[in-house]
Formats: C-alpha cells, sequence, structure tokens
C-alpha cells in the first residue's frame, strides 16, 4: 500500500468511525484504495484478497462488509436472496443487474425517473430506494 492509498483508506475509516485494524485496511485498500468505485460480493472480494496474499477468512470479510456498510461507508444491494452486491458509491443511482454473468454495474440515473412512492407506514420514513434493473439476453 503507498502512503496515499494509506491515507485514503485511513481517513475513510475514520469517517465511519472504525478503527484500521489490519483486515479493514486491507480490505478497504481492495475496495476504494485507486479511488475507483466498485460493487463486490463478498466471495469476490475474499477471492481479491487471496490474490493479494491477504491472509483474511471468509467470515471476516462479511463481518467487515456489514461494519462498513453500518458505519455509512458503502451500501448493501440485495440482488436476491442468494446475491448481495456491496457499492462503494453512496449516491442514490440505479444499477444494471446481468444475469448471464451476476455482474452488477451502474445505470445512468438521469434515465430513471421515479414520480411518486407510497407513504412510509407510521413512525417510520424512507431510507433509500434501491433500483436494479434485471438484463437477460434477448
Amino acid at each position: 500500500m503507498t502512503t496515499a492509498q494509506h491515507s485514503l483508506v485511513t481517513s475513510w475509516l475514520a469517517r465511519g468511525n472504525l478503527r484500521p485494524t489490519r483486515q479493514r485496511l486491507a480490505l478497504a485498500t481492495l475496495l476504494i484504495g485507486d479511488g475507483e468505485n466498485r460493487h463486490v460480493t463478498a466471495e469476490s472480494l475474499y477471492a481479491q484478497t487471496a490474490a493479494c496474499g491477504e491472509k483474511v477468512s471468509l467470515a471476516t470479510v462479511y463481518n467487515t462488509l456489514r461494519a462498513f456498510c453500518a458505519a455509512g461507508l458503502i451500501n448493501e444491494i440485495v440482488v436476491d436472496g442468494a446475491r448481495n452486491y456491496f457499492d462503494t458509491r453512496m449516491d442514490d443511482h440505479p444499477h444494471f443487474y446481468w444475469e448471464d454473468s451476476h455482474a452488477l454495474t451502474d445505470a445512468p440515473a438521469d434515465e430513471v425517473v421515479i414520480t411518486s412512492l407510497p407513504a412510509a407506514p407510521a413512525g417510520m420514513q424512507v431510507a433509500r430506494v434501491d433500483v436494479v434493473i434485471r438484463l437477460k439476453r434477448a
């Protein structure tokens, strides 16, 4: 990890009030270390850590991703009951889910128009709206 990456990653963790443990630093570096947005599954991030020679268990990857979500650093996008993605881009935006490759990518936000939502139940407020557009070959 370069000095610039270390600074970026530690300030990102600090923004979420998370201690910079070895595992968090390693996973955060893979997620945001180059400044690019990512859509990862826990399994794909686990494979990346192994490819980099980091020793982090799959359970630790899951727990760390959930901690990043709870800290407001990433969002979890549920595609179906068996596949969850973690998105480093925090603004509201839609996604394409490519059924043949199981990839999740950003969709053009300016082309999605939501004209209304149902009222939230008493005592509740809408936290966010996830739009996942599933794609399959014609």
